[in-house]
């Protein structure tokens, strides 16, 4: 656990020599991805390969996974090099998203896969057990847009809210509005898909909540 918990910043800062979680992080991204591809297998039985691969993604991107992180608060365990502490390290999504598979690959070596696979499904049960429907991952930016244009003929807005992280590894934080009004936020590597995670939210919350954009608060 404690090398699952160990940040590569560590190792660029005390030497090439000094171990840390990449490896475990690898592991336990194959425990995590044949975990859930079996649940989606057996729960969706007339879904083809394309949609199962679009809805397993949604609930393995770096958000989700940092959001699993945070649950658990691997942030505050962290080991960190000097640097990566003072600039936030912490609460990096990639650093949370690489810690939790790391986590994985940690419990699979000292119990089975049995274990990672029942720790997996007791994490991710709200999203597994609430996905009655594979979502439509095509495109949601159009479809947030066709939605929206329903009822009003005014595009959303996508607007940058943050940039954080080193140089090597930018995370960027987008809102996506309508008429003045937040539906969605959105992080990424690049702004196309930080927009595209806060349109996937915002569809989220008006398909949830039923409302129209114009009676969103």
């Amino acid at each position: 656990m404690r090398l699952a918990l160990t940040h590569p910043s560590v190792a660029h800062e005390q030497g090439a020599s000094v171990q840390h979680n990449q490896r475990l992080e690898f592991l336990g991204d194959a425990v995590l991805q044949l975990t859930l591809t079996a649940e989606l297998y057996g729960k969706f039985p007339g879904v083809g390969e394309g949609s199962l691969t679009k809805a397993r993604a949604q609930m393995v991107n770096r958000r989700a996974l940092a959001e699993q992180g945070r649950r658990l608060g691997l942030g505050e365990h962290l080991t960190l090099s000097r640097g990566e502490e003072v600039s936030g390290g912490r609460e990096r999504a990639s650093a949370l998203a690489d810690a939790f598979e790391a986590m994985l690959g940690a419990v699979f070596l000292d119990a089975g896969f049995e274990t990672a696979r029942e720790f997996v499904l007791r994490q991710f049960r709200s999203e597994v057990g609430g996905l009655e429907v594979i979502p439509n991952l095509e495109n949601p930016k159009g479809e947030l847009q066709e939605l929206l244009q329903a009822s009003s003929t005014e595009s959303p807005e996508y607007r940058l809210e943050s940039l954080s992280g080193p140089d090597h590894d930018r995370v960027f934080e987008i809102a996506v509005l309508h008429q003045g009004i937040e539906l969605g936020r959105g992080r990424g590597k690049s702004k196309k898909e930080a927009e595209s995670y806060a349109a996937q939210a915002a569809l989220e919350r008006l398909r949830r909540t039923g409302e129209s954009a114009e009676a969103t608060p």
